[in-house]
């Protein structure tokens, strides 16, 4: 009888060994729940906490073990991810988490768009405590966490990036080093600044374009291979229809929030100020959105702009 040996792929070697690295995932809202799941798909063992029942009910249906406390399931992690909505909650949850204590050698993920001064902040504690801590914001969007293609923008060492890289390459595809600690925030308040920007541009530009008359398909299709091109009108454009399977049509459901766009604007308000940098247009995005969520548009996805904008000029 012959036998066939067969190798196995660093993945499937890790998806049947009984020493997998166990990962601890804090936030399973709409990013964190899919990034948790593609660390599943990868073969990492999966710890996971979150204040919503139902969040860790859905992953410990798909094999992840619930803990009650952010410290058990700190101390039972080899890495540990943050994905969590605000300045406050990022150091209210790291203060708990290591309050008794943590392994040295865990590795601690923060990938929430918070304050640079947060991560900074953080760091210092988790060092105090005698463990590591790198920052690690995303960008691209819920469709980018859902199949694991999000650009990670990381501020910690150069020796921590080499132990953190492929780690993070298991939720997304470009890892880069962005400078020291809070510098992977820094990049994403200034990348979101600029999404804000082109979202309300396309939004306008759309809505123009179908009042003119245009065929909003043929248009976009000529922005797309045009100058015009941005994220807003290839990826998530906000009129319905434009983009399958993406909030704007889907009645705007899901995605990336109106009320977190608007937070991260009013972080990147924030450390203009205190850098003296003129954000012109960014002050201007940030009106706009603090504006829908007094229209009770903070649970859409901030493509409703478009919606926004379009109801606005019908009624004139």
């Amino acid at each position: 009888m012959a036998f066939r040996i067969v190798k196995l792929s660093p993945i499937m070697a890790r998806m049947m060994s009984t020493n997998a690295t166990k990962v601890g995932f804090i936030g399973l809202g709409q990013m964190g729940n899919r990034m948790a799941t593609n660390l599943m798909n990868k073969g990492y063992k999966l710890n996971v906490y979150d204040i919503s029942a139902e969040a860790c009910d859905a992953m410990k249906a798909k094999g992840a073990e619930v803990y009650k406390t952010t410290q058990e399931l700190a101390k039972n992690s080899e890495f540990v991810v943050t994905m969590l909505p605000n300045n406050d909650i990022v150091k209210n949850t790291y203060e708990d988490m290591i309050k008794d204590g943590v392994n040295k050698n865990t590795m601690f993920v923060d990938s929430s768009t918070v304050d640079p001064t947060v991560s900074q902040y953080v760091q210092k504690i988790v060092k105090s405590a005698g463990a590591s801590f790198v920052d690690a914001p995303v960008s691209g969007g819920v469709m980018g966490a859902q199949n694991a293609t999000l650009t990670f923008m990381v501020g910690s060492t150069p020796e921590e990036f080499e132990k953190v890289k492929d780690f993070l390459g298991g939720m997304g595809k470009k890892i880069t080093h962005c400078g020291t600690y809070g510098m992977g925030e820094a990049a994403k308040i200034c990348n979101n600044m600029m999404l804000a920007i082109s979202m309300i541009g396309t939004a306008e530009t759309m809505n123009l374009a179908i009042r003119l008359g245009l065929d909003p398909k043929v248009f976009n299709e000529i922005i797309n291979v045009s100058t015009g091109r941005t994220w807003a009108s290839e990826v998530n454009n906000p009129v319905p229809g434009l983009s399958p399977g993406t909030p704007p049509s889907n009645d705007y459901k899901g995605g990336f929030s109106t009320a977190l766009i608007t937070k991260d604007l009013g972080l990147a308000a924030s450390v203009a100020t205190g850098s003296n940098s003129p954000i012109l247009l960014g002050g201007l995005a940030h009106s706009v959105y603090r504006l829908l969520c007094t229209h009770d548009l903070g649970n859409k996805d901030f493509s409703v702009v478009y919606d926004f904008i379009k109801n606005k000029t019908e009624k004139k």
